[in-house]
């Protein structure tokens, strides 16, 4: 099944789990980042909205925001929580908006499960003006590698815990079962991929992020005593320069 079905048939897996206060890493970690590095900026782009929560909370900061996400099932729920966003249904790789439409845009945890990456890298340029900004939140390519995980050694004295990592140099793309019954696709990618396919559309780094997990998120892994030394996220910052 292809990535797409998954997200419109698992979009209230979404909605249950990570929207209205249910996500620690979303509240305190990623919702006041998106605040903070789009501040300012009039016209936004939320690209993969689901069900709005980053637009809605751009909207309220002030801007005008408008999301677009492939899922139906995601757009009909963020216009039914309204708040003030334009929503469309669309795809990464074919934004139906003009040349320059934008002064910024967002992408939160969407690129990894992008086929499309380059397109839709050329797409996010395209619709934002000369100087705009591009925030890409990714899950942490190093950590997010299939295979990887944290693994409790006991064969040595004293046991040792610690991250073990796949291969991260192959592009991979695998479906998780993420939950009982729910199944998601994702695209690994090494980190270059992303900073190289933004330069190749000249979206330029300024500033990358790998914050530490919140508290909220470390509260619930007691069985994880080094967590809070492993970023689970990166954030990509890039201004359009051409």
């Amino acid at each position: 099944m292809a990535g797409d079905e998954l997200w419109e048939r698992h979009a209230d897996w979404w909605q249950r789990e990570f929207t209205d206060g249910a996500d620690p890493e979303y509240t305190e970690q990623i919702m006041p980042l998106a605040l903070d590095l789009l501040a300012g900026f009039e016209r936004v782009l939320d690209v993969g909205t689901g069900e709005g929560q980053i637009a809605r909370i751009l909207q309220h900061q002030g801007a005008v925001v408008t999301g677009i996400d492939v899922a139906a099932a995601q757009i009909d729920e963020a216009r039914a929580r309204g708040g003030g966003p334009r929503y469309v249904r669309g795809v990464a790789h074919d934004l139906p908006f003009d040349d320059e439409s934008f002064d910024a845009a967002i992408a939160c945890l969407v690129f990894e499960h992008i086929d499309e990456l380059d397109r839709s890298l050329a797409e996010v340029a395209r619709v934002l003006r000369l100087g705009g900004r591009f925030a890409l939140f990714l899950n942490h390519p190093l950590l997010q590698t299939p295979g990887s995980g944290w693994i409790d050694d006991h064969m040595i004295e004293p046991p040792e815990q610690y991250w073990r990592i796949g291969p991260y140099l192959v592009e991979t793309a695998t479906i998780e079962q993420v939950q009982k019954g729910v199944f998601i696709r994702f695209v690994h990618r090494p980190l270059n991929r992303y900073v190289n396919g933004m330069a190749d559309v000249g979206l330029h780094l300024v500033r990358m992020l790998e914050p530490a997990p919140p508290p909220g998120f470390l509260a619930k892994a007691h069985e994880y005593v080094y967590a809070s030394t492993v970023p689970r996220l990166m954030v990509l910052v890039a201004e359009r320069m051409v």
